[in-house]
């Protein structure tokens, strides 16, 4: 089975995000930045196929040359093979620009696959729309935030968390799957691994190299403000006797917190 898997570069959830209104995007100086977590367990669902199966992983992102030790860490892990197509814009959350670019790239230099997997979401910009928007654009079947994947041979059966419930649907290839986290544990790169992703180059491809249209890039997102959510007020301490520390935050509760 040949198995593409999509990955981006995002920033680490434990650094200090800070925000430049001016120009209505993330201040990447200072910033760490990692594999997108839910791109991690479809990584490693990718793996566990062709262990099982046989076949290829290629990953692919779209990004900066900065996004080269991303696709590094996918070699790591046990991808075969890892493509940059190179696009220098700031992140804008335009979903539909980068699937657009996907199916581009899918159209008119990439078709020999049997199943496309995307992490459910980024936790950059956690809109959820890119696996949806390829799956139309290509005409592709497709099962979002999957728990649980189980083959017969070319066909599978994915299941979903619903409200209350499990969703079981089953699919044949080629197909379109996100991943949620409790389908897998990702594994960690090996020092082999490392040793081996270190070797391999990392091609380039550019939007030009695609064929891209410029017209197919004009954002259908206008970002018209970001801002970092407001300072958390300091806590109270209440040092009265029980009754008295009662009545207190009871008055707190009904006359600032405003929930009673």
């Amino acid at each position: 089975m040949n198995i593409f898997v999509f990955v981006k570069r995002v920033p680490d959830s434990e650094s200090k995000i800070r925000v430049d209104s001016g120009q209505n995007r993330i201040q990447d100086e200072g910033l760490n930045f990692v594999l997108n977590p839910y791109d991690e367990f479809a990584v490693e669902e990718a793996l566990q196929i062709k262990e099982k199966q046989g076949g290829n992983v290629t990953a692919f992102s779209i990004g900066p040359d900065e996004t080269v030790p991303i696709l590094k860490k996918t070699l790591a892990m046990g991808v075969d093979e890892a493509i940059l197509i190179k696009d220098d814009t700031p992140e804008n959350y335009d979903g539909l620009r980068i699937a657009r670019i996907i199916t581009q790239a899918l159209k008119t230099k990439y078709q020999d696959y049997d199943l496309l997997l995307f992490g459910k979401q980024s936790i950059g910009a956690d809109n959820s729309q890119v696996p949806a928007m390829v799956a139309a654009m290509m005409g592709l079947p497709q099962i979002n935030v999957v728990t649980k994947l189980e083959w017969d041979g070319p066909k599978g059966t994915a299941y979903r968390e619903i409200e209350g419930a499990s969703e079981k649907v089953e699919f044949s290839l080629p197909a379109v799957l996100s991943t949620q986290k409790g389908l897998n544990e990702p594994r960690y790169e090996t020092l082999k691994g490392i040793m081996m992703a270190k070797r391999k180059q990392v091609p380039a491809v550019t939007l030009e190299d695609l064929s891209v249209e410029s017209g197919e890039l004009e954002p259908a997102l206008n970002l018209i403000g970001l801002e970092s959510p407001p300072e958390r007020e300091a806590g109270k301490v209440i040092e009265e006797e029980p009754a008295e520390a009662a009545r207190q935050l009871v008055q707190f509760l009904h006359e600032e917190a405003k929930v009673i």
